[in-house]
């Protein structure tokens, strides 16, 4: 028996899937690195070169599949309550879960210099955590959520009504072929650009949703130095083989050979450890509710398949929380980005 085997059967101790986690993670960066500072930016330029050779996305279809369709009572055991599946903010050690999503979607429209009135469109809006956050607290403006998941527009459209929120509208689209004609003063897009290839050939179409003087608020994981993608080599990758087909890690700077349509006006980065204490929020409440989330589980995947998929959502948490813990935050992070057109 092999010990993909064994770790689905649920077999081995958390700490020692954590130690496992952290030398995979040592191995992942030696790899990156391509010798001298000529070769390491020489190895970086031909990996812009295949993006701008791409399509805008690839196994969008996969990657719907693996995170978005399992129902969204799973997620609702897992998450915060603003449903918001991507990094939270935690300013302080006595920040509490709730309250790191407050922050982050504070710091989101505040750092997207939105204002009350304005048309915004949210893209890849998820579980709806910004497109409802900006509709209650900016009532004046009109949102607009895309994303590809039936069952997120179903739950965004709930989750609406129960609130009264009247200006808020959620499209089911692919984003290799989405398009409007409608013109916006924002568009914000959290964690949702790691699943995109061609980012010349999605900003030059994005530039054309904007009016002039619209601006492009980006939330993105990203590496500090290095940009690769998540491949499937052998059965090994299950992470990228269930969680990232098709996606990348990008690093912080990639988006600097981006510029054809869009302009960097403003850049921060936001300390990998936020992330990680996101992460090991999501591990601690898929554990509070285990019997409640295998029971999801067992319906969406099969009695054979439960244990199997509560065991890869744990470990998926877990490599999260250890990826963004790893070196103090440092070495991974969150990356935010201000855009205006040229």
């Amino acid at each position: 028996m092999n010990i993909n085997s064994l770790l689905e059967k649920d077999l081995f101790p958390d700490w020692l899937i954590r130690i496992r986690i952290r030398q995979l993670l040592d191995m992942r960066l030696k790899q990156e690195v391509k010798g001298d500072a000529e070769k390491q930016l020489a190895h970086k330029l031909n990996y812009v070169k295949e993006l701008k050779n791409s399509p805008i996305a690839v196994h969008t279809h996969d990657a719907n599949e693996q995170h978005y369709e399992v129902p969204s009572e799973f997620f609702t055991y897992v998450m915060g309550p603003r449903m918001k599946y991507s990094s939270g903010y935690w300013p302080t050690a006595e920040t509490s879960f709730s309250e790191s999503e407050e922050t982050m979607l504070a710091l989101t429209v505040e750092r997207a210099e939105l204002k009350d009135g304005m048309k915004v469109l949210d893209l890849g809006c998820g579980w709806g955590s910004v497109s409802l956050y900006v509709a209650e607290k900016f009532p004046k403006c009109k949102v607009t959520g895309v994303s590809n998941s039936l069952s997120q527009k179903k739950f965004i459209e709930a989750r609406a009504k129960e609130r009264g929120l009247k200006n808020i509208t959620i499209l089911t689209q692919d984003m290799n072929v989405f398009t409007t004609k409608e013109r916006f003063d924002r568009i914000i897009s959290v964690e949702m650009l790691e699943h995109m290839k061609n980012y010349e050939l999605l900003f030059e179409r994005l530039s054309k949703f904007l009016v002039n003087d619209g601006k492009f608020f980006v939330h993105i994981f990203t590496h500090k130095t290095f940009a690769y993608p998540f491949e499937v080599v052998d059965d090994t990758d299950w992470m990228a083989k269930y969680f990232f087909t098709g996606g990348q890690m990008p690093s912080d700077d990639l988006f600097l050979y981006f510029q054809k349509d869009f302009l960097i006006e403003k850049h921060w980065v936001v300390n990998g450890t936020n992330y990680a204490k996101t992460s090991e929020a999501w591990y601690e409440n898929l554990l509070k509710n285990k019997e409640k989330v295998i029971e999801i589980l067992e319906k969406t995947h099969g009695e054979k398949n439960k244990t199997k998929w509560f065991v890869y959502w744990k470990v998926f948490f877990l490599a999260c929380a250890e990826l963004w813990a790893y070196r103090n935050g440092e070495e991974w992070l969150v990356s935010h980005y201000l855009f205006r057109k040229r």
